[in-house]
């Protein structure tokens, strides 16, 4: 029997308060055992939106691991190393990341910013429903044919979904 690979996904949002965290939260869950994921931003918020972790919470996913964190955090020597890294929101796709350790493949998926009304549950949801779309399209990938491009060029394919 061979040991299925575990894919390791880095999900980027600026303030990495509601969306990548939300995205993190829901692909540990549904990836199990073939994906680990985390979540960043570049300019971290002070704690996660609290309708973020309420939803997530609500729907039984665990959220004792969810605080916001800054991208470097990931990019240094002691890292995990990242196979896909996927932006959620359109400001930090547009700007520099750091040098990421063997070549991951880039996407975006884009997402409306629920954090912008943080006491409006319908933006919540929304994200997430979009997100897990999003989530499930990824899961479905055959990962292991797929070489380096052909990956990346899912991926973005799926940030168009949705």
């Amino acid at each position: 029997m061979t040991e299925q690979r575990v894919f390791n996904t880095l999900f980027l949002c600026t303030g990495n308060s509601a969306r990548s965290q939300m995205a993190e939260a829901l692909l540990n869950h549904m990836g199990k055992d073939r994906f680990r994921a985390y979540s960043a931003g570049s300019t971290p918020a002070l704690s996660v939106q609290p309708l973020a972790i309420k939803l997530i919470a609500d729907l039984g996913l665990n959220t004792s691991e969810l605080r916001p964190k800054r991208w470097d955090e990931f990019a240094a020597p002691e890292a995990p190393q990242m196979d896909f890294i996927i932006t959620v929101c359109d400001n930090v796709a547009g700007e520099t990341c750091p040098v990421w350790a063997g070549h991951p493949a880039l996407a975006h998926w884009g997402v409306p910013d629920p954090a912008k009304n943080p006491t409006d549950p319908k933006g919540f949801k929304d994200a997430w429903l979009t997100l897990r779309r999003r989530v499930e399209l990824l899961l479905a990938l055959p990962l292991e044919k797929l070489d380096h491009l052909a990956r990346e060029q899912a991926l973005r394919l799926i940030g168009k979904e949705v």
